[in-house]
């Protein structure tokens, strides 16, 4: 009897899952389920499909004209082609889009766009029988009435647009148009970017000291990139001449790609001035460059904001800008607490290579906001706020004993953008090499934030900012305790620029990264430099190689 029953469930679970296989099958090609249902199935867009697309004109010397179609059948792109450049005219990209439950039976769904001069069905292979519609600026749509299509990997579910010949979209199932869209704007040279299917959210990548107890940090400053190509500024070419052929972002991206290759960092940390403000008129074309080389390669990484990226009236908030990267793959960055002033004030937790998944080093990001709140009585720069030297301190002193249950040495480093006025003390401990060849353009007012970091046993910090200085510097602290007044960390490194759209001169400064290697085994640091410049040899060349941190204890000389 048991036997019995036993297989008779085994044959009604069977007919049961042939049933909702079958039912499946039938609703992905020809939707036969009730929307109730159909929108719990995995293939189903739980977002919007775009029906249509339209590119609407406008001037300024028209009354009558309108810059927006009507809202209730029309989204816009919030992005006028010309960018502010047409003296009298604007240009807006318009979808139309629909839940997928809500498509009527003769609704159509986009499932390709294309920019061309030509209709794509004339004498391209394989498009002979397809039926394509032109739309203003050269723009091409290929529409489907199939009810399947609605669910697959070929309906066109979001469109964007970036800017310049040099644009990259990075975004998992976003394809960019190799062809600018067809309207008199000079360089700006817009293009569409559509994504196909479902939107594939990133997760958070988790980064891991290697099995050799080696974790390496390549920390990018000031890349300074723009909208377009960019101007250089201060090049340097064969034998240290001035460049005379020298395009800004491409040759900046290809500096750093070669870093990346040869160096193979496990973190990258993007420590400000990602974005030339002035000179990038679509933020997000511009970070979409900078943050490409490290997506393609797998590579997690954090940013910090520095006083050039939001610089522009036209600039993406600061909010905006860690929203959008917090969207992209291998992202580490984080907009912190709400109730601490700035954005981005948060740390990472790299975890030693055990499985006992213990911190081996805690890297606390800050934001050094912008320029001077009170320009009359401190003039320059902004400082570190006391709400996030409070922040900093409590969430140090929280992470200490989870960090004493590692078997080995725990380390902490900071990043920031604007440096420290200690940094500036010409009293300071200097390694050997590096350069000091611009002052030192810290806040006026001192936040202090130097003596919390000395408190709290941080024994590196990274900046950037000032373009042609590259130096380590150690303060002289005083020791409440002891009376003595020491050099007790952290080491302040500069990175140096390594952006072209930036300042250099000065004599002649080479674009540069810093690369930060932590040895868990021994407690060590190190850090050195690679620079753009000369010969291939020189060019792969670890500059001034310094150990900064020995068994865990700032290494002082003293």
């Amino acid at each position: 009897m048991t036997r019995r029953i036993t297989r008779t469930l085994t044959q009604l679970s069977a007919l049961f899952f042939l049933i909702l296989l079958l039912l499946f099958l039938a609703d992905s090609r020809y939707r036969v389920l009730p929307n109730s249902i159909h929108s719990h199935f995995p293939s189903h867009h739980a977002g919007t499909v775009i029906t249509d697309l339209q590119l609407q004109y406008c001037s300024t010397a028209n009354p009558f004209s309108t810059c927006r179609l009507d809202p209730e059948k029309w989204h816009r792109v919030e992005k006028d082609l010309y960018l502010g450049t047409g003296w009298l005219s604007t240009a807006w990209l318009h979808v139309q889009r629909r839940k997928e439950e809500e498509l009527a039976a003769e609704d159509r769904v986009v499932v390709e766009v294309r920019v061309s001069r030509l209709d794509p069905g004339v004498g391209e292979k394989g498009q002979d029988a397809e039926k394509w519609e032109a739309r203003a600026g050269g723009i091409w749509i290929l529409r489907s009435s199939k009810r399947h299509d609605s669910d697959s990997d070929k309906v066109v579910t979001a469109v964007d647009i970036l800017f310049g010949a040099d644009a990259v979209d990075p975004r998992p199932n976003w394809s960019l148009s190799s062809t600018a869209l067809q309207l008199d704007n000079g360089d700006l040279a817009p293009r569409l970017s559509v994504r196909h299917g479902q939107p594939h959210l990133p997760k958070p990548t988790q980064p891991h000291v290697k099995k050799d107890g080696r974790f390496k940090i390549l920390q990018l400053a000031d890349l300074h990139l723009s909208t377009g190509i960019g101007t250089c500024r201060d090049a340097i070419g064969v034998n240290d001449k001035p460049s005379t052929q020298c395009e800004a972002d491409p040759r900046t991206l290809e500096f750093i790609e070669t870093i990346l290759d040869d160096e193979k960092p496990d973190l990258v940390i993007l420590s400000g001035d990602q974005v030339e403000g002035p000179a990038a008129p679509d933020t997000q074309t511009a970070i979409f460059k900078a943050l490409a080389p490290l997506i393609e390669r797998g590579i997690p990484y954090a940013a910090i904001f520095g006083n050039h990226d939001d610089e522009s009236a036209k600039s993406l908030s600061r909010a905006q800008q860690m929203s959008l990267m917090q969207t992209l793959p291998f992202s580490l960055s984080e907009p912190g607490p709400g109730d601490v002033d700035g954005v981005g004030n948060s740390y990472i937790e790299v975890l030693a290579p055990s499985q006992a998944q213990h911190s081996a080093l805690t890297i606390y990001m800050l934001d050094s906001h912008a320029l001077s709140p009170d320009e009359k009585k401190y003039k320059g720069y902004d400082w570190v706020k006391p709400s996030q030297i409070e922040w900093f301190t409590a969430t140090a002193q929280s992470l200490k004993k989870q960090h004493a249950k590692y078997s080995h040495i725990h380390l902490d480093m900071a990043f920031l953008h604007i440096p420290l006025p200690e940094l500036g003390d010409k009293e300071n401990l200097r390694v050997q090499g590096g350069s000091w060849l611009e002052g030192v353009t810290a806040p006026a007012y001192n936040s202090h934030f130097h003596d919390a970091l000395v408190e709290e046993g941080v024994v590196a910090v990274g900046f950037g900012h000032d373009h042609v200085n590259d130096y380590c510097g150690l303060h002289r602290s005083s020791d409440p305790d002891s009376g003595s007044h020491g050099h007790r960390g952290p080491w302040m490194c500069y990175a140096g620029a390594s952006g072209f759209g930036g300042y250099a001169g000065y004599g002649g400064f080479h674009r540069r990264v810093r690369v930060w290697e932590l040895d868990t085994n021994a407690g060590r640091l190190r850090t050195w430099k690679r620079v753009e410049c000369c010969s291939e040899q020189e060019r792969g060349e670890k500059v001034d190689l310094v150990v900064l941190v020995e068994g865990g204890s700032v290494v002082s000389g003293e």
